[in-house]
């Protein structure tokens, strides 16, 4: 359970916009619509992989804001250009909402993603931070309303296709490409289940997990962010996390045992852990 005093997020995702600015931004605005690429086949579904949004640096940076109480991806889930996408999302414990493709073009997710950010704002009182993903003008009024609403408003676009005014109606703005600048995008492909497997290498897990909690939010004073408060993002990103699971006797012991990419600061009994420059 979170703690009462932790910030709470609540992440709205406009997939279709997601995916298709990305496509545009890869391929040459307005690729996506003349290509027909929704469909997914022929050369378009190697031009979609070309493109591929990265799911999980999005969800990593919007739970370094604090422990994300709703997430929700808002498409049409029947298209190929979209359903590639769908374990990975569930994976992440993110709602599909399915929106229908009634004009060709839109369907309607600016308003269906604005109805429920303002129910979810009245209904969940504790929910401090509201991520949009996506670009369009439309929500201009969205991110004005929550944040007369006193939440801060935080969106992530795709460059070359969000209009300055989003930008300008929210707290804070990353483009896309800052926020998975670091990693490769993967897109789960069909596996059997596997329920409660144990890790083959959990110091591996554990070490992989402390570089992503690092890359997630860039942002913190010169890279610096409070050990506790990274053990924290740890656990928002997996609740399984724990340091005495993968070998080490404490936190700072684990930090020091990868020094090659988090550099500890000490101060008495204050710590602080940044991702080490490379050379």
């Amino acid at each position: 359970m979170a703690e009462p005093t932790e910030t709470r997020v609540a992440v709205y995702i406009d997939f279709d916009n997601i995916v298709i600015s990305q496509y545009d931004n890869v391929h040459g605005r307005g690729s996506f619509i003349k290509e027909k690429a929704r469909a997914g086949a022929g050369k378009t579904a190697e031009r979609l992989e070309q493109a591929t949004v990265n799911i999980g640096a999005i969800l990593d940076f919007a739970s370094s804001f604090g422990a994300v109480a709703i997430s929700r991806a808002y498409a049409d889930w029947a298209a190929p250009a979209n359903t590639r996408y769908q374990k990975q999302l569930i994976e992440r414990a993110v709602d599909l909402v399915q929106l229908f493709n009634t004009s060709g073009t839109k369907n309607g997710a600016d308003i269906r993603l604005a109805i429920d950010v303002v129910e979810d704002l009245f209904r969940l009182q504790d929910v401090s931070h509201v991520v949009i993903v996506a670009g369009d003008s439309d929500y201009i009024p969205l991110a004005q309303r929550a944040r007369r609403l006193g939440r801060v408003v935080v969106g992530i676009g795709v460059d070359g296709s969000t209009s300055a005014a989003f930008k300008n109606a929210c707290d804070e703005f990353s483009y896309y490409s800052e926020v998975a600048s670091d990693d490769e995008p993967v897109v789960a492909v069909p596996e059997p289940e596997v329920i409660d497997a144990p890790s083959a290498d959990p110091r591996r897990d554990a070490h992989d997990l402390l570089v992503r909690a690092l890359r997630a939010r860039n942002n913190d004073v010169d890279g610096w962010v409070v050990a506790s408060a990274l053990k924290s993002r740890m656990k928002r990103l997996d609740a399984a996390f724990d340091e005495k699971r993968a070998g080490y006797k404490s936190f700072t012991d684990f930090i020091k045992a990868n020094g090659e990419i988090a550099e500890l600061e000490e101060d008495g009994q204050n710590r602080r852990v940044r991702l080490r420059e490379r050379d």
